[in-house]
C-alpha cells in the first residue's frame, strides 16, 4: 500500500520494539524513513534490518539541546518534513521511596523534555500539511503500582497532544497520540528484573487486560500509519487508546 507515499518521516527510538516496526510499516506505505537511537549497536542492527535507504541518526532524547542536532540532518538530508512519531523513552518502574532526583531528572529529560524541544526544532522543517504522533502509554490513566513517575511522564505527553495541537494547527500541524498497553517489546527486557520476576509482573499484568493477551508492537504501528497519514486530516489533539480495554477497568 502507499498511504505514506512520499512523506518524509522521523521516528524516535526506531531501533527496537514499537519504533523499529513502525518504520518497518512506514516503508512498506512508501515512505522515506529516518529513525533515531543511542546504541550503536542496535543502530546498526536496525541499518541492516530497514537497509541503506532509512537515514540513521544516533542521538539520546535525554539531551535537550542535542535535539538541534537531528534536525539539522533531517534538513540535510531530507530538507524537510511530513511525519514526526515521538517514540522514544524509558519505562523506569519503582516503588515511590525508592526514587530518587537524579533518576526522577532522567526520566522527565528523556520522555518530556528532549520530545517537546525536539519539537521546537523542527518547526522550521514541518510541511503543511505534517502530522506529530505522541506515544503516550495506559499508565498514564489508570493507578498501577510503581508507575508514579512513567505515568507522569506519559500524562505530559498526552496534555502536549491537546495543547500543541491548538498551537499548531494554524501550521497546518496535527497532533495526535497512541496509548499502548502492555506490548510485547524488549522494553521489559531492560526494566533489570530477574526471569521469574519477569514473568511474574507479566501474568500480573495481563491479568488486567481483558483482552486477556500483550498488544504486538505492529498493532501499534498500525494505528500510527493511520495518524500519520492523510486518512487522519480531520483527526486533532485526539489520543489513540490501543490497550485491549485495559484503561476502561
Amino acid at each position: 500500500m502507499d498511504r505514506l507515499k512520499g512523506k518524509r518521516a522521523l521516528i524516535t527510538g526506531g531501533t527496537s520494539g514499537i519504533g523499529l516496526e513502525t518504520a518497518r510499516v512506514f516503508l512498506s506505505e512508501g515512505a522515506r524513513v529516518a529513525i533515531t537511537g543511542r546504541n550503536p549497536a542496535t543502530l546498526e542492527s536496525a541499518r541492516r534490518e530497514l537497509g541503506a535507504d532509512v537515514l540513521i541518526i544516533p542521538s539520546d532524547m535525554s539531551n535537550s539541546a542535542a535535539q538541534k542536532d537531528v534536525a539539522e540532518s533531517l534538513r540535510q538530508a531530507f530538507g524537510g518534513l511530513d511525519v514526526l512519531f515521538l517514540n522514544a523513552g524509558i519505562a523506569d518502574l519503582k516503588p515511590v521511596e525508592q526514587w530518587d532526583e537524579t533518576a526522577f531528572d532522567r526520566s522527565f529529560a528523556t520522555n518530556v523534555k528532549g520530545p517537546f524541544f525536539l519539537i521546537q526544532a523542527l518547526l522550521p522543517l514541518f510541511a503543511n500539511p505534517a502530522s506529530i504522533v505522541l506515544n503516550g502509554s495506559v499508565n498514564a490513566h489508570v493507578g498501577m503500582a510503581a508507575t508514579s513517575v512513567y505515568g507522569a511522564t506519559k500524562a505530559a505527553l498526552i496534555s502536549f497532544t491537546r495543547t500543541l495541537s491548538g498551537e499548531l494547527i494554524s501550521r497546518g500541524i496535527r497532533v495526535n497520540a497512541v496509548s499502548p498497553g502492555p506490548i510485547s517489546t524488549p522494553l521489559y527486557g531492560k526494566l533489570g528484573f530477574s526471569e521469574g520476576a519477569l514473568k511474574t509482573m507479566a501474568a500480573s499484568v495481563q491479568s488486567q487486560v481483558p483482552a486477556g493477551r500483550f498488544g504486538d508492537p505492529k498493532e501499534i504501528a498500525n494505528a500510527v500509519v493511520f495518524l500519520a497519514s492523510d486518512e487522519s486530516a480531520f483527526t486533532v489533539g485526539s489520543e489513540l487508546m490501543i490497550d485491549g480495554g485495559m484503561g476502561n477497568i
